[in-house]
């Protein structure tokens, strides 16, 4: 079976995929790519010098030299899309980009592992996967990428993530580091939960009686906004007005719903605080 996209009719050389693993447009099975020395060799080192060695004549019925690959149709065709003048691939899944990574590296195909860098951290993989995306980058230590994912687990947390074959990978020395990471952003975030003097519930604590006390809502809402911090060190769910709204109706304080909505000055700057706390591994 041929490539749809890379099969030029004045090639010179065809690269043979591996069959064992991984489908093609819906089939399993060897595929070859007809393309040209002068392009690979461009695009790789590697490939320069191995086909500046003495090449063994044909053997059989093959009309072009053949190189055999261990990996897949589909791996190579994203590492072609990079070394041809053609639009970079649409690598939908981290499926795809870490086999095709790890060929790049293999292959030492300079523009390929810029491109799958910068497709490793595009947003989608760091909202659904922050750990596999962690995991990848570890793996190929890749230190930048680590740390944009390694921030993007601070959302979704550790607890309770599915396992994934990508995080056999992953060194317990990658794992721990990510561990102290949340374990120290979380400290640092609850030793922001103070409370100013300026807010004030004119029923609950406004009362001389209990001026010095802190609003009911402001009790609830601490005492669940260090739980949550203990799990997902960020500021995004303890200041949103759902998580809010639930510490008011525990205080049971009728106005302490108005006192919240008139802290939105303090929570504000609570967020830019916790967002400026440093995220280094």
């Amino acid at each position: 079976m041929s490539s749809c996209l890379f099969h030029f009719r004045d090639a010179d050389l065809t690269l043979r995929s591996g069959s064992s693993h991984g489908e093609y447009h819906g089939r399993q099975k060897t595929v070859d790519f007809h393309i040209h020395r002068c392009v690979l060799s461009a695009g790789s080192p590697f490939f320069e010098a191995m086909l500046s060695l003495p090449q063994p004549p044909n053997t059989g019925n093959e009309a072009l030299p053949v190189v055999p690959f261990t990996e897949s149709a589909a791996v190579l065709e994203i590492l072609l899309a990079y070394i041809y003048p053609t639009p970079d691939p649409i690598v939908n899944t981290l499926d795809e980009l870490a086999p095709a990574l790890d060929a790049a590296r293999k292959y030492d195909l300079a523009v390929a592992i810029d491109g799958l860098r910068r497709r490793l951290v595009d947003p989608v993989f760091l909202k659904m996967y922050p750990l596999r995306v962690y995991a990848i980058a570890s793996r190929f230590e890749l230190d930048e990428e680590a740390a944009v994912a390694a921030k993007a687990t601070l959302s979704t947390g550790l607890h309770g993530l599915p396992l994934h074959e990508d995080l056999k990978s992953m060194t317990a020395y990658a794992y721990h580091r990510l561990f102290l990471l949340h374990e120290r952003h979380a400290r640092d975030a609850i030793a922001l939960l103070s409370l100013p003097d300026e807010i004030k519930c004119m029923q609950c604590n406004g009362r001389r009686d209990r001026m010095h006390e802190p609003p009911l809502w402001w009790v609830e809402w601490k005492e669940r906004a260090r739980e949550e911090l203990r799990l997902r060190p960020t500021a995004e769910t303890i200041c949103s007005l759902g998580f809010l709204q639930q510490a008011a109706q525990a205080g049971g304080c009728e106005r302490c719903a108005g006192c919240i909505l008139a802290s939105s000055w303090f929570f504000d700057q609570l967020r830019r605080d916790i967002d400026a706390l440093p995220v280094a591994l």
